[in-house]
């Protein structure tokens, strides 16, 4: 098992938003990776948890041949670009994006006058030139919704062999994560543990283990991601 906290990081950001970067993988990112940073897994490359500052903006900027995760934590953005133009996200709610060779351009606002807290995630495509599209989800409160990957038979998420999961138990329960996985808190708390040893993870920490049972603590959500 290995972890990293994002308080260990250096806080960085750029336009209206600060973030800790915790995965900057050497494939999207090269020389100017983080080493302090996680490599992906699968076809994952990116993880940023970042706040933006009341009524602070991306800005507007395209992205091409990527798709684009974003997972609101608290607060609300609105929307607007290219695809789904003027859609708003509140807590709880997650976008995908996919540029795909048609490419899109985006520009994510923070409407009050509060911070608010999203994680974003960047999933390389195992094709090229896919069509540009967008999907919505609001995940189940309870127990393990898929939002990203699949297999090409099903048309609920966009097809991928890397899949992303938001995980939501409460108290007292229990799950098991089978195989590799990246799991990132981004609430609640939890034991984790493997044949490594145990973990007593926290909102704002980034596990990479195999096969990990998790025992909750206080009610929780994990962003969890996987290869096959």
């Amino acid at each position: 098992m290995k972890t990293l906290s994002k308080k260990d990081l250096q806080l960085g950001g750029f336009a209206g938003l600060t973030e800790h970067r915790l995965v900057t993988d050497s494939r999207a990112f090269g020389p100017r990776k983080n080493p302090a940073a996680f490599e992906g897994i699968g076809n994952f490359v990116y993880l940023a948890d970042a706040y933006f500052n009341p009524k602070g903006e991306t800005g507007m900027h395209p992205h091409k041949e990527i798709d684009v995760i974003s997972v609101m934590i608290d607060g609300r953005v609105s929307h607007a670009g290219s695809l789904e133009h003027g859609k708003s996200l509140e807590t709880g709610d997650v976008q995908v994006q996919r540029a795909g060779g048609e490419g899109f351009s985006h520009n994510e606002v923070n409407p009050d006058d509060e911070k608010n807290r999203m994680i974003q995630l960047w999933v390389l495509p195992e094709v090229a030139g896919e069509p540009a599209g967008y999907r919505y989800y609001s995940p189940s409160d309870k127990g393990v919704s898929r939002i990203y990957g699949g297999g090409h038979d099903q048309s609920d998420t966009f097809a991928s062999n890397t899949t992303i999961d938001i995980a939501r138990f409460e108290a007292g329960e229990q799950f098991n994560v089978e195989g590799e996985a990246l799991i990132y808190v981004t609430k609640g708390a939890a034991k984790l543990s493997d044949e490594s040893g145990e973990f007593n993870a926290a909102d704002g920490e980034l596990i990479r283990a195999t096969d990990v049972k998790v025992l909750v603590e206080e009610s929780i959500q994990l962003i969890i991601v996987k290869a096959s």
